[in-house]
């Protein structure tokens, strides 16, 4: 879920603790969690509401007015849902995870994952093909590395976004790198 940026500051006050979202099936369930440019967003409920039912009490909470926020769930198609949120802090676990070297028992176990990835990937293999390139070109802008083996920006930065949530691999300003955690999988890979 997209939040301008004037919204993220306001839900990590509290000032908005809720949104209103016009979905054809629910993005996001109660207990959830969504990391953003200021941290963690938890969801605390995601329920379906009627438009009708909306009143300038939840539009405050929301951050807008009730007719700028009827303006806006009219513009898509499919059901209003109430999500109440609340700042869950500015921890990305995943930063812990990236430099945590793991033992043979969790190495074997991310090996599998990738073997997984690998396996459901329409393409074929991929996974270690890509931390083999982000190894050899750190720092290098996604769009070059993602053409020079044929493929699209986007979807080999979704990739990429996949291998991170693993903790094999971080952001640079330009470009990624292998995270410690990366390059130990990629060391038991070739072995």
């Amino acid at each position: 879920m997209l939040f301008p940026n004037a919204d993220l500051e306001r839900i990590r006050t509290g000032e908005v603790d809720l949104a209103f979202r016009r979905w054809k099936r629910p993005m996001h369930v109660a207990g959830g969690r969504q990391r953003t440019r200021i941290g963690v967003v938890e969801f605390v409920s995601v329920a379906p509401v009627s438009a009708d039912s909306l009143t300038e009490d939840d539009a405050r909470r929301a951050g807008t007015t009730l007719a700028d926020l009827l303006a806006f769930l009219s513009r898509k198609d499919g059901e209003v849902y109430r999500i109440e949120m609340r700042y869950g802090g500015d921890d990305d676990e995943r930063i812990a995870l990236r430099t945590k070297r793991p033992g043979k028992k969790e190495t074997d176990a991310l090996i599998g994952t990738l073997a997984d990835m690998d396996r459901r990937s329409r393409r074929g293999p991929w996974t270690r093909e890509h931390l083999e390139l982000i190894e050899a070109r750190p720092g290098e802008l996604a769009e070059t590395i993602a053409a020079s083996i044929g493929r699209e920006k986007k979807p080999f930065k979704a990739d990429i976004r996949r291998l991170k949530e693993l903790g094999l691999t971080e952001s640079l300003p330009v470009g990624y790198r292998l995270s410690p955690r990366g390059r130990a999988v990629l060391r038991a890979l070739r072995a």
